[in-house]
């Protein structure tokens, strides 16, 4: 069985002899996560092409199926296959699609399923890639006919993915989705105007082993391995909807001399267009995060910033600046750390004059006490963790849902979102003066900088585009989900990549 995985450097080599003797090649690709009836039927279409059938199966860290997806990794994958009598090869791609494989192959058939036909379905758009490299090199691809027949569905229905809680929570979106409506209502997301204010933050993060207590003095010694840059704040914000989105603007501030804009800019992505204050004074906001390389815990903080409020130029600068933008966008998104770019002007000035404002006012090592979000008024959409709602209304002990009403009438919020971790999160709407409950969905937490800013980005958009509580709630967990598995903001949300991950959770 064995001798049938080859090494992907290998494949050419293998296969000349086999073309030189005229014998046509097939292949099929495609992740295989749990074989079953539906796979050796295609299988077994596939090899009426040709002589020599060839599969190719995705890497585990292109799958992009769901949390805890693969079920079974790459190598288990492949030896369950090698051993189907009617497979002759079977190679590990190097990449998220077919196309290398393709190329490395140059098949006579390219093999898909029923279920591949309409290329419009396809939420990645590979298929059409795929199309045009078998095309190129002289190969044709096959549509069968087999029956249709899902591992994601299967697994899902096994009951061996997920716990009580989620699987209850995910019968409930199947009931109220329709996918047709759903993915007409996403594509329309794209026409949104979304401007994102707050301020700029550059997580610095220094991977590093702890040595011990210095010999000679009472402090801790570390050694420092490699350093990473990361776009943090709004900037984290905007890559996000950016994805979603055409058109996003940036308003924020930086140090009085300008640094790391040059970084910035190029690090953005072209449709996304900042504009800067330079804060008179003040240094751009950098969080130096001490890493310990093998757990990935934090072991020190180090944050280089000026968190006193603007001074009235800088003020009446930003103001204006506000004021020439917010007409011109349907969404926007604050994101408020507390570090001094939103005063209680800039604050009323924004309530005032969104079309539609969301927002987050986060609480930090730094503002803890003095950060409120009482300074907004009217607000769409609120997105804050359980600890900052108790610590705004200086409740430890009272029931989470009385305390969601009092903020929620106090601002004036239409929608409130609460975060709890572990425990899922909590949407209540005021208009319909009803909660909806999530269950958290994340397999792996490796950093929960950045979470709540990927929930806001993408549920502001969501919200603003009358998709169903439910939906939206959803869809910003699964948001705020793939935020966490990854270092600080290094990974904005993809939206290919949370759309395949929520539909594949619904199989």
């Amino acid at each position: 069985m064995k001798k049938k995985i080859i090494d992907f450097s290998n494949v050419e080599k293998i296969l000349k002899p086999i073309k030189r003797k005229g014998k046509k090649i097939v292949c099929c690709h495609g992740v295989f996560d749990l074989l079953h009836i539906g796979h050796l039927k295609h299988f077994e279409s596939a090899k009426k092409y040709g002589d020599i059938l060839i599969v190719s199966v995705t890497p585990d860290k292109f799958i992009q199926k769901g949390f805890d997806r693969p079920y079974f990794n790459s190598e288990q994958r492949m030896e369950s296959l090698s051993s189907i009598e009617i497979i002759d090869f079977v190679i590990l791609n190097n990449s998220t699609n077919a196309v290398d494989i393709i190329n490395k192959i140059k098949p006579d058939y390219y093999v898909k399923g029923p279920d591949y036909k309409n290329s419009k379905e396809d939420i990645t758009g590979q298929i059409k890639n795929e199309r045009f490299a078998v095309k190129k090199n002289g190969g044709k691809l096959i549509f069968t006919e087999d029956p249709i027949y899902s591992s994601s569905s299967i697994l899902n229905q096994s009951g061996s993915l997920y716990n009580s809680l989620q699987q209850k929570f995910i019968y409930k979106i199947k009931s109220k989705i329709n996918l047709n409506n759903f993915n007409k209502q996403i594509n329309k997301l794209q026409d949104l105007k979304v401007l994102v204010v707050g301020e700029t933050i550059i997580d610095n993060y220094v991977f590093c082993e702890t040595l011990g207590k210095s010999a000679k003095e009472p402090h801790l010694v570390l050694r420092d391995f490699k350093e990473e840059k990361y776009l943090g704040g709004v900037l984290a914000i905007a890559r996000d909807v950016s994805d979603f989105c055409k058109k996003v603007t940036i308003l924020s501030m930086l140090g009085q001399k300008k640094e790391y804009e040059k970084y910035i800019k190029k690090s953005l992505a072209k449709k996304i267009q900042p504009r800067f204050l330079y804060k008179s004074k003040s240094p751009t906001i950098v969080k130096k995060r001490y890493i310990e390389h093998i757990t990935n815990n934090k072991i020190l903080g180090v944050y280089t910033l000026n968190d006193e409020l603007l001074n009235k130029k800088d003020e009446s600068i930003f103001e204006k600046m506000t004021l020439e933008e917010i007409k011109k966008h349907d969404v926007v998104i604050v994101s408020d750390y507390g570090h001094g770019l939103i005063t209680k002007k800039l604050a009323k000035l924004l309530c005032k004059n969104s079309k539609f404002l969301a927002l987050n006012a986060q609480v930090n090592a730094s503002n803890s006490g003095y950060h409120s979000i009482q300074k907004y008024k009217d607000v769409d959409c609120v997105v804050i963790n359980e600890t900052e709602l108790r610590q705004e209304l200086r409740d430890k002990n009272e029931k989470l849902e009385i305390l969601i009403k009092k903020l929620t009438k106090m601002i004036g919020i239409n929608n409130l979102v609460i975060t709890r971790g572990s425990n899922g999160a909590i949407l209540y709407s005021s208009k319909d003066k009803k909660y909806f409950y999530c269950p958290a969905f994340a397999s792996k937490v490796v950093d929960k900088v950045g979470a709540g800013d990927s929930m806001l980005s993408i549920m502001s958009i969501l919200i603003k585009s009358e998709f169903k509580n439910i939906i939206s709630l959803f869809l910003g967990s699964l948001a705020g989900a793939l935020s966490v598995g990854e270092m600080s903001n290094k990974v904005p949300i993809k939206k290919t990549k949370l759309l395949k991950y929520f539909n594949h959770i619904l199989k």
